[in-house]
Order: C-alpha cells, then sequence, then structure tokens
C-alpha cells in the first residue's frame, strides 16, 4: 500500500525487519481485496498494522518508521475529521429537509383545515338565504293563524289541513337548525331584538320584552333577522335607553 517509505541504507534488526516485509506483503494482499471491503474496514484494518508496526518501531528504536507511522496516523486522523464534516453536513441537510417536510404538512394541513371551514362557511351562507327568503311564508301562516276563526265544519277541515301544513313546514325548519328567538319576558337584547315601541308595564319590570311583533329567527348561532318586539318601560313611564343586561335564549320555531 506504500504507506511507509523505507529507507533501504537503514540498518534495520532484522525481527523489525521481518515484520516489516510481512506487513507489506499483507497490504499488498488487502489491497487486492479491498474493492471488495467496506471503507471503514479497510481503513480499520490498515490502521491496526499500523499500529502494530508502530510499536515493534518503538521498541526497537526505529525513530524513521516512527515517524512515518505517526506522519500517516495523522493524514488519517485528517481523513477521518474530513469524512466527519461531511457527515455531518450530510447530517444537516437530511435534518433541515425533515424539518421542510414537516412544515410542508403543517401547511398542507392549514390549508386543508382553511378549505374545509370556507366550505361550511358557503353551504352555511347559502342555506341561510334559502331559509331566510321563505321567513315571509312563516309571518303569512302566523299571520293567518290568528286571523281565522273556524266555525262552520268545512271551515274547520280547511284549518285543519292548513295547520298540518304550517306543522311540516315547522319540522323542516328544525330540521335545519333553525330556531326562533326568545322574545316575551326576556331582557331586551339590540343583538336579537329590535325594538320598535315602549310601553309602561305593570307585570314586567324595565327593558324587558312585552310583546312581540314579527318572529325572528337563528340558524344555529347566525341571526336570520331579529324579532320586532315591544319592550317595558316599568311602572311610572321612567325612560332609560335600551341596553342588553343578558344575551336572549333562543327558543322553538312554533314556540313563543
Amino acid at each position: 500500500m506504500g504507506i511507509i517509505q523505507v529507507d533501504h541504507n537503514n540498518v534495520l534488526s532484522p525481527f523489525l525487519f521481518l515484520i516489516y516485509t510481512n506487513d507489506k506483503q499483507e497490504d499488498h494482499r488487502n489491497d487486492v481485496k479491498a474493492s471488495e471491503e467496506k471503507a471503514d474496514g479497510e481503513q480499520s484494518s490498515s490502521l491496526k498494522n499500523l499500529i502494530r508496526i508502530y510499536k515493534a518501531a518503538i521498541l526497537h528504536g526505529d525513530e524513521r518508521i516512527v515517524l512515518d507511522i505517526e506522519s500517516r496516523i495523522k493524514d488519517i486522523e485528517n481523513e477521518h475529521t474530513q469524512l466527519m464534516q461531511k457527515v455531518s453536513a450530510l447530517s444537516a441537510e437530511i435534518t433541515s429537509g425533515k424539518e421542510k417536510t414537516i412544515r410542508l404538512q403543517a401547511d398542507f394541513d392549514n390549508f386543508r383545515k382553511r378549505s374545509e371551514k370556507e366550505k361550511l362557511n358557503i353551504r352555511s351562507d347559502a342555506q341561510g338565504e334559502v331559509i331566510e327568503s321563505l321567513l315571509p311564508l312563516v309571518d303569512s301562516f302566523e299571520r293567518a293563524k290568528q286571523q281565522l276563526k273556524p266555525e262552520t265544519e268545512k271551515e274547520k277541515k280547511i284549518d285543519t289541513s292548513y295547520q298540518g301544513i304550517y306543522k311540516q313546514f315547522v319540522e323542516i325548519m328544525r330540521s335545519l337548525q333553525v330556531v326562533a328567538v326568545a322574545t316575551v319576558g326576556k331582557p331586551f337584547d339590540p343583538a336579537l331584538h329590535e325594538a320598535i315601541a315602549r310601553e309602561e308595564s305593570q307585570i314586567y319590570e324595565e327593558g324587558v320584552v312585552i310583546q312581540e311583533l314579527r318572529r325572528g329567527f337563528l340558524l344555529s348561532n347566525r341571526l336570520l333577522r331579529p324579532a320586532m318586539v315591544k319592550v317595558s318601560d316599568g311602572p311610572g313611564g321612567k325612560k332609560a335607553p335600551l341596553s342588553s343586561e343578558q344575551p336572549a335564549t333562543a327558543a322553538k320555531v312554533d314556540g313563543r
């Protein structure tokens, strides 16, 4: 392998020269096998040979061989340092690649969540628009319910059929998670109620809804339209600005 440059004019002890010669032959055989062995195995074998020769040279006081081997060992250490630097650089690249993959995965998850949220919002908006367009039908049913006073048997049958249609409509609204805004007896809430009048009341305290003039509706937590209401002014006509002390709770579609 040409590991040690030997000055043949330098006289070696027969024992040291024999070790050196045998090691040269062994190195030659190792060269033949080098292409079939792994890099770390080759380096380990060469290093063991050098150490063995190095110990023998020290024992026999051959300073030249000692220096040559120390020089070679230093070269091996430098090669090892360079290899370790390359390994460190590759490890850093791998780590960086993993971090990029993690960031890409996180970005993709965020994009998927945003897409799902946008899809739900679009669906909710479309559903809200359709239901909102049907609310006048609810008003018409409510007015008819208050105005119709069936007397004859035929009128009662018509009223029963009419109320059956309204009940079916209410069930559909409920299945879509539509609820009516709670009004009478609840504190006035400007987020849910639209006050069109104030009246004195001996029953309800000031700021409490005393009458519902038009139903308000919620789609889940989204307000489709506020309820038109009258608000108690309290006994004695005491005036005070309308405020929301507590948010009103939602009621059933056909509940008061």
